[in-house]
């Protein structure tokens, strides 16, 4: 029995790690293309649905981890997949103004090169019980360009963002209402900005740690 629930976690985590990695070439080609073709100012529209799909498929991993499907700590993957379904969610999709910005061609560039290296490598991992050398640098080592451009990014759009949210409005729930509650979008987008200033540097350190502990033992292997 036990034989059999591991063939089934291998073979589901496998698809869901190549759907997901084809999810982001699909990203990462419309994005060059529309940047090549259009110019930045249309990158957003081209790429929005697939990249809304492959941003929210994220959300599985928080629950793979929770059951024990891997053995990735909760405390590293959410604040990850929570910034940037914020960033996807909360400020691209919610604030049309920010979407023909440069940072936009920026952002989901770092993000699909990132997520196309890493789903790959799980998903060789899970399939063939081994990723090749080359694969294990990419995974450990494309975040120490990648990570730097993509949070810069992510920074620069709700900035970007802000004066929009705060003349519009959106989300915001004035008093009195019959909850006897407030709450202003405006201050959530500060926040969230605020969380970035001690949690990248946390971050990175703690992929800087990850990338010596992997290639170590890759060496050693």
């Amino acid at each position: 029995m036990a034989g059999f629930l591991s063939s089934v976690r291998r073979l589901y985590l496998t698809l869901y790690n190549w759907t997901v990695f084809l999810g982001w070439v699909q990203v990462l080609y419309l994005a060059v293309t529309t940047l090549k073709e259009s110019g930045h100012q249309q990158v957003y529209n081209a790429v929005a649905r697939p990249l809304q799909l492959a941003q929210s498929a994220a959300v599985l991993e928080i629950l793979h981890g929770l059951i024990g499907l891997v053995r990735s700590p909760i405390t590293a993957t959410l604040p990850q997949i929570a910034s940037r379904l914020y960033v996807t969610w909360g400020i691209l999709w919610s604030i049309p103004e920010t979407r023909s910005h440069i940072l936009v061609s920026s952002l989901v560039i770092s993000w699909s090169l990132t997520e196309i290296i890493r789903y790959s490598f799980f998903g060789m991992k899970e399939a063939l019980g081994f990723a090749p050398s080359w694969l294990l640098w990419l995974r450990y080592s494309t975040f120490l360009l990648l990570y730097p451009t993509g949070i810069t990014s992510e920074v620069g759009l709700i900035y970007l963002a802000l004066p929009y949210i705060k003349e519009s409005e959106k989300y915001c729930l004035r008093m009195p209402n019959k909850w006897n509650f407030s709450f202003d979008y405006f201050y959530l987008a500060i926040i969230a900005l605020g969380i970035y200033v001690p949690g990248s540097p946390h971050m990175y350190t703690y992929m800087l740690g990850q990338r010596k502990k992997a290639l170590s033992k890759s060496k050693r292997e």
